[in-house]
């Protein structure tokens, strides 16, 4: 692998107590040794964190460190959207994950589902180029697309708009991802598309979050895993292998960086960084 460093970046999520905030804060110094490029922080369904999501992005760039705010434009007026991109402005933040985001479940109507290049151009109309904004994408095809190319025409259509780099949802197959790339260019996609990676710790939650996200567990993977049961240790160690030679197959195959799914853990993000020679100050 390279010895040339690499693009890295971490995301968060809103913890909802005060505890689980104080161990962000500690897992964020931890892990800003690593140098990573920013730190994003989701944004629940519907906005539902959008206060903690500012505030914990807010904090994070009076630390000195990029941040990427997840935006979507969940029940929020056209104004509220604005007055938020204000306030990230005026902080020195300049990027955004525009996302379609999702409605909370019993919403229905409630709420309005803007497209994730509806959300680019809308940013984009209003602050220029001030915002690096970043997309999702999918190499194994989000679970609402029509088809394979309809969801790569959407991908396009979110460059097209003003995005400038994709984050993918995480995958274990470095196959699908490189079919994923050549795909992408294939239909005039040059913009750097990043991929997500999603350490593994517990097989259950990863299973059930991956059957509603559309990111598959391969077969072997998922056979071996079954077999260590509540063996959580040799989960870990098959996690951080599985994790590593998936990150260093990347990595050498030219992806452009990496992004991690942290769940808010040091661990195990900090051993499969050590094992692809990428150490903390």
């Amino acid at each position: 692998m390279t010895d040339e460093a690499w693009p890295l970046s971490f995301e968060f999520f809103p913890p909802k107590t005060e505890a689980g905030l104080e161990k962000l804060g500690a897992t964020r110094v931890q892990l800003a040794g690593f140098q990573p490029g920013f730190f994003s922080v989701t944004y629940g369904a519907g906005g539902s964190t959008r206060d903690n999501t500012r505030d914990i992005a807010l904090d994070i760039r009076s630390a000195g460190l990029d941040v990427a705010p997840h935006l979507s434009f969940g029940g929020d007026s056209e104004q509220a959207v604005i007055d938020l991109l204000n306030t990230y402005k005026t902080a020195g933040i300049s990027r955004i994950v525009a996302l379609r985001g999702d409605l909370p479940s019993g919403m229905g109507g409630a709420m309005q589902l803007v497209h994730a290049n509806e959300l680019v151009a809308f940013i984009h109309q209003h602050f220029g180029n001030h915002f690096k904004m970043h997309v999702a994408a999918y190499p194994e095809i989000h679970p609402e697309a029509k088809s394979y190319q309809d969801d790569i025409y959407w991908l396009k259509e979110k460059f097209n708009a003003g995005a400038t780099a994709a984050i993918t949802q995480y995958f274990y197959s470095a196959d699908a991802y490189w079919y994923f790339l050549d795909q992408c260019q294939q239909a005039g996609i040059d913009q750097p598309i990043v991929p997500g990676i999603m350490p593994i710790t517990n097989f259950q939650n990863l299973a059930r979050f991956s059957s509603n996200c559309g990111a598959e567990i391969p077969r072997w993977m998922s056979q071996q895993l079954q077999q260590y049961g509540d063996d959580l240790e040799s989960v870990r160690q098959f996690g951080i292998e599985t994790v590593s030679r998936l990150c260093e197959q990347l990595l050498d195959g030219g992806a452009p960086g990496l992004h991690f799914y942290t769940m808010n853990q040091v661990e195990p993000i900090s051993t499969i960084l050590t094992n692809l020679g990428r150490e903390a100050d």
